[in-house]
């Protein structure tokens, strides 16, 4: 392997960039073989410099896949990403957008991600419209605020930072209820 003055470190850290990048495209777009496109697409689109920092570019990478994924529903689906009206907030069993307000641990979240618990994470997650789909990725996996998030949806349709945070609430509420109902079925049988 040649060394790029850069170090043989950052390949590794670009093959782990590729893999979470995958993770990514396939959790917004429930499609492993677009997943895989989808990243094909962005990388080959990004240009990054090899030797700078890699939380830099990974940051960069996740930005533009999070678009990418985002404009490539849309294309599909034109109606996907409409504003919802806005609600009194009583519609929703969780009071705040807080993952914790689900029940769930940032521990209990890593095993739905990485754990056993992933296959229970992407079935919950294809059966969400793709507002809810995008808006769950965005704020419980990769950590965005509702800011970010609606920043990120408004290349489809003008999204507030409030309406980020209903759709984070209607979202948690139903991870919340796949729990409890899961739970409940496994306590059953």
């Amino acid at each position: 392997m040649a060394d790029n003055g850069c170090g043989e470190l950052n390949v590794a850290v670009a093959e782990n960039n590729a893999l979470e990048l995958y993770q990514l495209a396939a959790l917004l777009l429930g499609d492993q073989s677009e997943a895989l496109n989808l990243v094909e697409e962005t990388v080959g689109a990004i240009d990054i410099d090899p030797c700078a920092d890699a939380a830099v570019a990974q940051e960069l990478s996740r930005k533009q896949l999070v678009q990418n994924a985002i404009a490539k529903i849309h294309q599909a689906d034109p109606l996907a990403f409409a504003v919802q009206p806005e609600s009194d907030g009583s519609s929703s069993c969780i009071e705040d957008d807080d993952v914790a307000s689900a029940g769930l641990s940032s521990e209990s979240l890593a095993a739905l991600l990485n754990g056993s618990g992933r296959e229970k994470l992407r079935t919950w997650l294809d059966q969400l419209p793709s507002v809810q789909r995008a808006v769950f990725v965005e704020r419980a996996i990769l950590g965005r605020d509702n800011t970010a998030t609606a920043q990120s949806l408004s290349i489809a349709a003008r999204w507030t930072p409030e309406q980020v945070s209903q759709v984070f609430r209607q979202a948690l509420c139903s991870l919340a209820t796949s729990l409890v109902y899961s739970t409940a079925m496994k306590a059953t049988a």
